[in-house]
């Protein structure tokens, strides 16, 4: 299950989402999108969970979890365009 995390603080790293989201079960990947121009993030990323299960406790759980003063968006990730 692809889930999009919005609302992050800038200072977050790839490495960060996966510690946050391996509390609620197996992540394959972390990562957070930088601006292509500056390097800053962007404010958001994507985690892989490859149980759907362990990725909706994952939703559940930390949609609207307030992460260093700032109160996470999590859904289900839409399919690229």
């Amino acid at each position: 299950m692809n889930l999009f995390v919005g609302n992050l603080p800038f200072r977050t790293a790839g490495a960060d989402l996966e510690a946050l989201f391996s509390q609620h079960g197996a992540v394959d990947s972390a990562a957070v999108i930088n601006d292509r121009e500056t390097g800053r993030s962007r404010g958001f990323g994507f985690v892989e969970m490859p149980n759907d299960d362990e990725g909706r406790a994952a939703i559940e759980a930390l949609d609207g979890f307030d992460y260093e003063g700032r109160k996470l968006t999590v859904n289900e990730a839409r399919p690229r365009r």
